[in-house]
């Protein structure tokens, strides 16, 4: 465990300043300190208030028309996810458990829709995944998340007809902050994490956040590990008082399983047997992100803005699995090396303006991006030595060049809400095979959205939008799985949404009530097919078209109450048919994907009495049936997941910012199978952290 750097760190970084006057945290008599900087998404307690995610510019949630989740630091640190899908596994029309346990990668799923390559952003800018390299958003390095519902391609661009996430990373403080946590666990867990934050100067121009992670630990799964060690700092400078730069950096090299399936005995059953070898099992993931937000305020009515991040992943896989060898079983080990790297730039202007009694804000923008990944990949059948040994040859790679230019208008006429957003992008790219031979490709495309909101009174609003998607697709695509002569280029997968919804915050309390009904169309996606290479003159698979259709019902709420109770709760009802595809899944439903879902989740904390002190929390998420397969033969199980919380604040007995929490999940030890594609993956069982935590 290499901790040494990042405890000389810690005890270097304790930079003067003031103590934070707020609410809603660890208790120092009256004195109180808050991980979230409000800067970009405003919150308080479980409910988010307002924030640029939705919009680009500062706007309160309730007037968004569009469905939207946030997850906020309280939830955060009350749950202790461990990665970027348990933190939003309580929030509505999100799919986390579609591959079972996996810490690899953030396999995430919006409304059906996969969101997990281009539906993944960091503070408002895309982080795009490579096949391989993806970049992994620890929960302890950010403040908060917002899952945008829908098609939000009208104003950032590329992205699934799901939806996107976006995480908001923890950005300096103006205020004096330090935090030091300490997390032992099962399967031997060991974890050291720091938060520093603060002013570096006496007139507060200069702020600075320090946050760093080391953690050792094994998994369920042998050979598999979840080790880290993180690094990620941030300046905020006020260069004048209309000026404001803040640069945001991380590094972290992680080092996981690479192999995180079982055996499948036959088809639609995981066995009990782990493929890997815990030998030759190690997938290094090392990357690193700079970037920078300037603001600069040319009057009340005029703001420029620009942001920049370059990020960079190298991901080293060692894996293994099997394969049917005679009456038995033999194995292989490969070895794959991929590097991907994204350079992204924004640039936009907000203006405030009145055009008779109608209210404008309106951001207009550009957004440049540069992406790239290159793969080696060997395999060998041998042994793991004799595999590492090799020389690996080029696999593939891919570039991509985006350019979008956008617009959008917020108009307000006393209850009502305009939203208008449009956006043009131009993508090339450049695809090479094995032989390093590049094919060109083409596409753009205008995505736009048309929101209307109306509020009824201060606590009641009914809202709609029309809204689409635009994602580029690359190679040829065959209308006639069986007609070799049938092929076209792929045209760009779009994506319409229609959906009405209400919120409604509950009179008198800190609270925010979403209900919402959407139906989806998704046309020119692609899927693979097999095929004979005979007829397709050596090809196993083909792309043909892939055409999906979502339908459901979402309500969520998140309430904050006077009396130390905190309460979110979530159900959703999803109908996803797929309309074209392989042969025997027209007109079937999606595998993997439940028509009901649902979660609760409550922490309380006793704010008098001789339970003062203690926080108490539990939460229930139920995921219903599903098919296992897109022919629809057989069904996946429902399944129920269960977490506790326990917290202690020993400020109460003197001891001043030190606080114990114990965090349980999956209490009732659900290890079922879950099934998609036909392939079928096992739940993660039980687990359990304590940490100590000192704030001051």
């Amino acid at each position: 465990m290499r901790t040494s750097y990042i405890a000389i760190i810690a005890a270097l970084s304790v930079a003067p300043g003031v103590h934070a006057q707020e609410v809603d945290a660890v208790e120092l008599g009256t004195l109180t300190l808050e991980a979230e900087s409000d800067q970009t998404l405003v919150q308080d307690g479980y409910v988010g208030s307002s924030g640029r995610q939705a919009t680009r510019v500062d706007t309160a949630i309730q007037d968004v028309p569009q469905a939207i989740s946030i997850v906020t630091q309280d939830q955060i640190e009350d749950q202790r996810p461990r990665t970027l899908l348990e933190s939003l596994s309580y929030s509505s029309g999100v799919g986390v458990t579609n591959f079972g346990f996996d810490t690899r990668y953030d396999a995430i799923y919006l409304r059906g829709f996969s969101a997990y390559y281009n539906g993944l952003f960091r503070d408002g800018l895309r982080q795009v995944n490579g096949p391989s390299a993806w970049y992994r958003n620890e929960p302890f390095t950010f403040e908060g998340a917002a899952v945008l519902k829908g098609p939000s391609s009208a104003l950032y661009g590329v992205s699934g007809a799901g939806g996107i996430v976006n995480v908001v990373s923890k950005r300096p403080k103006d205020e004096r902050y330090r935090e030091l946590q300490l997390t032992t666990g099962s399967e031997n867990r060991k974890e050291l994490a720091f938060d520093f934050s603060g002013p570096l100067d006496e007139e507060g121009r200069l702020s600075y956040r320090l946050t760093g992670i080391s953690r050792n630990a094994d998994t369920p799964l042998e050979g598999y590990s979840d080790d880290l060690n993180l690094i990620a700092p941030a300046l905020t400078y006020k260069l004048t008082d209309q000026t404001t730069v803040t640069i945001l950096g991380e590094y972290a090299d992680a080092v996981v399983g690479s192999t995180a399936v079982y055996h499948n005995s036959s088809y639609g059953v995981a066995s009990d047997f782990y493929v890997g070898d815990p030998e030759y099992n190690d997938f290094e993931n090392t990357q690193w992100r700079l970037g920078y937000e300037i603001e600069h305020e040319v009057n009340n009515n005029l703001i420029l803005r620009q942001k920049l991040r370059y990020s960079h992943v190298d991901a080293d896989m060692r894996f293994s699995g099997v394969y049917p060898s005679g009456s038995g079983l033999s194995r292989y080990w490969g070895h794959y090396v991929e590097q991907s790297e994204n350079l992204v730039v924004d640039t936009m202007v907000e203006a405030r303006f009145d055009t008779g009694s109608w209210q404008h804000t309106m951001v207009a923008g550009v957004d440049v991006s540069r992406t790239s990944y290159d793969a080696d990949y060997a395999l060998g059948y041998v042994s793991a030595l004799e595999t590492d040994a090799l020389t690996l040859p080029y696999y593939g790679g891919q570039e991509m060049d985006q350019v979008g230019i956008y617009l959008h208008d917020q108009m307000i006429n006393g209850p009502f809400s305009v939203f208008l957003s449009g956006r043009y992008d131009q993508v090339d790219l450049t695809t090479f095979d094995a032989a390093q031979v590049g094919s060109d490709t083409s596409h753009d495309g205008f995505s736009g959205r048309v929101g209307i909101s109306y509020m009824m009174n201060p606590n009641l609003s009914l809202f709609g939008n029309v809204s689409s998607s635009f994602v580029p697709t690359t190679g040829l695509i065959y209308t006639d799985p069986t007609d070799p002569l049938s092929s076209r280029a792929a045209d760009p997968t779009r994506g319409l949404q229609k959906e009405v919804g209400v919120k409604y915050q509950l009179p008198g309390t800190d609270s925010l009530i979403s209900l919402s009904v959407f139906d989806i169309q998704q046309e020119d996606g692609v899927v693979f097919q097999n095929v004979d290479p005979t007829v397709f003159g050596g090809l196993n698979q083909i792309q043909v078209p892939y055409d999906l259709r979502s339908r459901g019902l979402e309500l969520e709420g998140q309430f904050n109450y006077d009396n130390g109770l905190r309460l979110i709760g979530s159900y959703t009802y999803l109908d996803m048919e797929i309309e074209a595809g392989t042969a025997g899944t027209v007109g079937k439903k999606l595998s993997a994907t439940p028509e009901h879902a649902a979660s609760l989740w409550a922490f309380y904390e006793p704010q008098q009495g001789a339970l003062k002190g203690f926080g108490f929390g539990a939460g229930l998420r139920y995921v219903g049936e599903s098919w296992g397969d897109d022919q629809n033969s057989f069904k996946n199980g429902d399944a129920f997941f269960a977490d506790l919380a326990l917290t202690y604040d020993f400020g109460q007995i003197g001891y001043d910012g030190l606080g114990l929490q114990v965090n349980v999940k999956n209490i009732f030890d659900e290890t079922g199978q879950n099934c998609s594609g036909g392939f079928c993956y096992r739940q993660e069982g039980r687990t359990a952290t304590a940490t100590l935590n000192y704030r001051f």
